[in-house]
């Protein structure tokens, strides 16, 4: 048995993802495939930010006053056309600075549909990882988190930016999608200010995710109407856990949650 607060699950890219999740030491998630688990919470949630007792997770594992003062919380996490740290400003202008004023990429990501979405250089493959993302290219490269929201917003009325959970779990492909001609019809496309920053990168990422079951259909299940969550475990897509039957748990979003598992 291992306990401890949960954190968004470590990942590599393999031939299979690889995860890992840790409490008071690393589970390799992977081996659990297959077994019977069991996870226990035990009613307490601690801020990922300030580490205190919160009654109430606000965005993905912060207190309150968290949630409405830290930068990991801020506004432009999910519009970054909204970020100003290139001007020097922002709720942590530091921590901005080592953040959001560093290379980021916009890319285009498929599974039910092409997704277009930001992440931080340094973030790649993990964010298309976490998003359950069948495949993914780099569209182009930016030098800051804002010039890479203002590239997004541009392809918002040709591609999504959200991700169908839902049919992300159950696998639900378009095979049809070809990534590298769905980007090369953008190159004209871009306004003249921000095609500068098109990318001549045309590698296909591809993922595999460690899955011996896909569910038919899709019950979430949460901490906040249960203490405890098991069954056998079938696989592991984005950051959600997969159960024989259908239940799913997103473990991204119980960040803070304190646990047993066993």
């Amino acid at each position: 048995m291992q306990k401890g607060s949960i954190k968004k699950m470590r990942t590599r890219l393999d031939d299979v993802v690889q995860y890992e999740l840790v409490l008071d030491e690393t589970i390799l998630m992977n081996d659990l495939i297959g077994e019977q688990i069991s996870l226990k919470w035990n009613g307490i949630i601690n801020c990922q930010k300030c580490n205190k007792v919160t009654k109430k997770s606000f965005g993905e594992g912060f207190c309150y006053s968290c949630f409405s003062s830290a930068p990991e919380a801020a506004e432009c996490i999910l519009r970054p056309e909204l970020c100003k740290a290139h001007l020097g400003e922002g709720r942590d202008p530091e921590w901005e600075e080592k953040h959001h004023n560093t290379p980021h990429v916009v890319y285009l990501a498929a599974s039910s549909a092409v997704k277009v979405g930001v992440t931080r250089a340094e973030q790649v493959p993990t964010r298309w990882i976490d998003q359950g993302a069948s495949a993914a290219i780099i569209i182009a490269e930016t030098p800051n988190r804002y010039e890479a929201g203002r590239i997004e917003v541009a392809l918002k009325s040709m591609f999504t930016d959200k991700t169908n959970w839902q049919r992300m779990l159950k696998n639900e492909i378009d095979e049809t999608i070809d990534l590298s001609v769905e980007k090369w019809e953008l190159e004209e496309q871009l306004p003249s200010d921000i095609a500068e920053f098109f990318s001549d990168h045309d590698e296909v990422t591809v993922l595999n995710f460690p899955v011996i079951e896909y569910p038919e259909k899709v019950k979430s299940l949460s901490f906040d109407k249960t203490d405890l969550i098991q069954g056998e475990l079938v696989g592991i897509k984005g950051q959600y856990l997969l159960f024989k039957g259908g239940s799913v748990i997103n473990m991204r979003r119980h960040t803070g949650y304190y646990v047993e598992i066993f």
